[in-house]
């Protein structure tokens, strides 16, 4: 069902809260627009004036090093500013609840451990961009640490433990899904009985797969999304309207 306006779709998103006992939400990247954090792919996204940097360029080129730590370091004081908007807490208040057990996302901003999620219970499965990791023995990194060693040398730091190069502790395209959290994230979705899908074009796999896989499993499904998607003909509840507006309400509560 698409709500026919935001004060019924706020209504109906009410009851099924209510009713449910446990609740996942799933969220993507139009969460964090209120934020002042850009998406990807709308107009002006930031893969509008960026093509992504894949995985092996990253691994091979230095020069594909050098600009994606140029990327993140000018990027540094949209991130430094961003605090959770209504969306994020308003699902730190159902958490306090006790409604949702765990969050998945598919963002990096770090934003929804600042609205009071443990970072146990946030299960991050593109990474997280406030750290870095080496990709080779794992070793983390704080990016400050990082900047100054890019600026003294004019070029992205390596480990100083093994030598591999270091990037942000994201999932970049062609790297390989995380193994735990994809596994945390498919428990959450087989064993809740309201899945909420928030801001996210449902459009990146394997992460795409798993509002469909709660439904699947018995649950109730809510998205929440300015645009249509690929899943809306499968949800009980379709909201088209602004996410902040639409969770909103259910801050505090």
């Amino acid at each position: 069902m698409i709500a026919k306006d935001l004060r019924s779709g706020i209504e109906a998103l009410g009851n099924l809260i209510a009713e449910a006992s446990t609740i996942v939400p799933f969220t993507g990247a139009g969460i964090s627009t209120e934020s002042g954090i850009p998406d990807f792919r709308s107009p002006g996204g930031l893969w509008t004036r960026n093509r992504p940097i894949p995985f092996d360029e990253f691994v091979a080129s230095s020069d594909a090093r050098d600009e994606a730590w140029r990327r993140r370091f000018a990027m540094e004081p949209t991130f430094a500013a961003a605090k959770p908007g209504r969306g994020h807490r308003a699902l730190a208040s159902l958490y306090r609840a006790g409604k949702i057990p765990a969050i998945v996302t598919q963002n990096i901003d770090n934003l929804h451990q600042m609205s009071g999620f443990k970072s146990d219970h946030v299960v991050e499965l593109h990474g997280n961009t406030t750290y870095a990791r080496c990709i080779g023995c794992g070793r983390a990194y704080e990016l400050p640490w990082v900047k100054q060693r890019f600026d003294d040398n004019g070029a992205a730091p390596d480990c100083t433990d093994c030598g591999d190069p270091i990037k942000t502790a994201t999932i970049s395209f062609g790297q390989a899904m995380p193994e735990d959290a994809m596994r945390r994230a498919t428990e959450l979705a087989q064993h809740c009985d309201l899945f909420l899908a928030i801001g996210s074009s449902l459009v990146v796999w394997p992460a795409a797969g798993f509002p469909m896989m709660a439904k699947n499993c018995g649950a109730r499904l809510v998205i929440i999304n300015n645009e249509p998607t690929e899943q809306d003909d499968i949800a009980d509840l379709v909201i088209r309207h602004d996410i902040g507006e639409t969770l909103g309400p259910f801050v505090g509560n």
